[in-house]
């Protein structure tokens, strides 16, 4: 059994969203159990419409709700032990839940869960990490916005943790991982990128495969499993293609009925639009993962509809049921245990 804690009050459309969403998600995952957070007025109501979610849940009134709007340092203090937000977040860390869900702020989830949870031993800055539609399937992108900058050391971290993930996730022994940069060749890019390669090159890691370096026109084709940025450059990325896949939909829309001919080809094409709509639906990929805590923490998107909240619940689920945070912890350890007799060799050569 796999017990999930839910924000319950988080999004653009709180427990409207989240509760159905939580039904559909049990409907394919019978072993899920939930702890749902919310305020009972609004929360109980929209509950008593699923009776099997309600018999695998237990619903644990919250006093507050965080805004979309709420910038972090004013949801932490006013949220804090109070809110839906904290109250889900505090489930794992008490052992209560093995994974927390919200659709909420993203600023103000990513304070709370850093506070309550803190962050791994060895890892400076948690990272969250998207998963990202390809022609050869799915893959990871991390860091998609959770901190901007990162020194090389720290996109070593990422590569670790996106790896793990790929192996949770997509059940792979020795996933690939490349570093996002403006070129293939070692000689381009930020210093911290370069140092980050020279790392992953020659570290030659058991869990992970480095490929090099990997171009934005690669994140579609699925040319690694992982791929490793900064947030300040994840985030434009993963905002950049969301857009183009809203435009290219608004284009097929229009040139589909334009003319009387164009909507009976449609009739003849409507089995491969079909394919091509469930294939950019975002969502079918909701659900970023904060990396490096201790404890999972699930960002469901905003504004998604059931549906979507179903599919981050799902990756939660298959986050815990794959123990996530063992394997971050294992591949953790092993690097940093390998790295620290050069750093003393190099302190004892300098006494």
């Amino acid at each position: 059994m796999i017990t999930i804690s839910l924000d319950a009050m988080g999004g653009d459309f709180g427990p409207t969203v989240a509760i159905p969403g939580a039904a559909r998600a049990l409907e394919r995952h019978p072993d899920i159990r939930f702890a749902i957070y919310g305020i009972e007025a609004e929360c109980l109501p929209i509950l008593n419409k699923y009776p099997a979610l309600k018999a695998k849940s237990d619903f644990h009134p919250a006093e507050v709700a965080i805004s979309m709007e709420e910038k972090p340092s004013q949801a932490l203090r006013r949220g804090r032990y109070k809110s839906s937000m904290w109250k889900a977040i505090e489930a794992v860390k008490l052992k209560e839940a093995d994974v927390a869900v919200s659709a909420g702020n993203t600023g103000a989830l990513m304070a709370m869960a850093l506070f309550c949870l803190r962050t791994m031993a060895n890892i400076e800055r948690p990272a969250l990490a998207g998963i990202w539609p390809t022609l050869k399937g799915e893959s990871i992108v991390l860091d998609v916005g959770a901190t901007i900058g990162a020194d090389a050391q720290q996109l070593v971290d990422f590569a670790l943790m996106g790896g793990a993930m790929a192996r949770a996730l997509f059940e792979l022994k020795r996933p690939t991982v490349g570093l996002l940069n403006v070129g293939t060749e070692e000689v381009k890019g930020q210093e911290e990128v370069k140092e980050a390669g020279r790392i992953l090159r020659e570290s030659n890691f058991e869990s992970i495969q480095y490929l090099g370096f990997v171009e934005g026109d690669d994140l579609g084709k699925g040319t690694v499993d992982v791929v490793v940025s900064e947030g300040f450059t994840g985030n434009i990325a993963l905002k950049a293609a969301e857009g183009t896949a809203r435009q290219l939909a608004t284009y097929l829309r229009m040139a589909m009925s334009r003319t009387l001919l164009a909507k009976i080809g449609y009739l003849f094409a409507k089995s491969a639009f079909d394919m091509l709509r469930d294939k950019m639906d975002p969502r079918k990929v909701n659900g970023a993962v904060f990396l490096g805590l201790n404890g999972i923490v699930i960002k469901s998107h905003g504004g998604t509809d059931a549906e979507g909240f179903a599919a981050a619940v799902e990756v939660g689920y298959d986050m815990a049921r794959n123990k996530l945070n063992e394997k971050i912890e294992h591949d953790l350890k092993n690097f940093h245990s390998r790295r620290l007799p050069a750093k003393v060799d190099a302190d004892d050569d300098g006494v």
